[in-house]
């Protein structure tokens, strides 16, 4: 009975969702002033513009990689202070889940890990660059792929709407 009992558990544990981190890494860094050293003279009161993006592919059966890419743009009088780009990336693995859960663990679970990261590595070159430090604040990545999500939808809705009327 006490075979049975273990055989039993050991098919739970296969069949048991595992996520896990296997590695984060920075997979490509760039950091420009343009308009350094004159940039430093004026009043530092930046504009700061964040645009990130994430993607995933697949490594291996169980392995994906994820990375968050996000790039800052510090503008002071519509004058260049710095553009810092970043890929942030990391290989996760993700056993026993599949279809949109998996997708949200890709587009959202993941990027939310890997951004104190991204974070910090671009505070760390930006205070390299002579600038005051960067604190981006938060970001919602489960807000972002609800919203890319619905966007995919919505142009799905839109191209059979077309090939309806056709």
């Amino acid at each position: 009975m006490a075979e049975n009992e273990q055989a039993a558990a050991g098919n739970e544990n296969q069949t048991q969702p595992q996520f896990a981190l296997q590695r984060i890494y920075v997979k490509d860094l760039s950091f420009e002033s343009p308009n350094s050293p004159t940039v430093f003279q004026d009043q530092w009161k930046p504009q700061v513009n964040l645009d990130l993006n994430t993607s995933h592919n697949k490594v291996s059966d169980n392995q994906y990689e994820v990375v968050l890419s996000l790039t800052v743009t510090a503008k002071v009088d519509e004058k260049v202070a710095y553009i810092v780009e970043i890929q942030q990336a990391g290989v996760f693995l993700v056993k026993g889940i599949e279809g949109p859960q998996l997708g949200q663990m890709l587009g959202a679970y993941c990027p939310n890990i890997l951004f104190p990261y991204a974070r910090e590595a671009i505070d760390g070159v930006v205070n390299k660059g002579s600038f005051p430090a960067l604190m981006l604040a938060p970001v919602n990545f489960d807000a972002i792929y609800a919203q890319a999500l619905k966007r995919k939808q919505d142009e799905a809705a839109g191209e059979s709407k077309e090939e309806q009327t056709h």
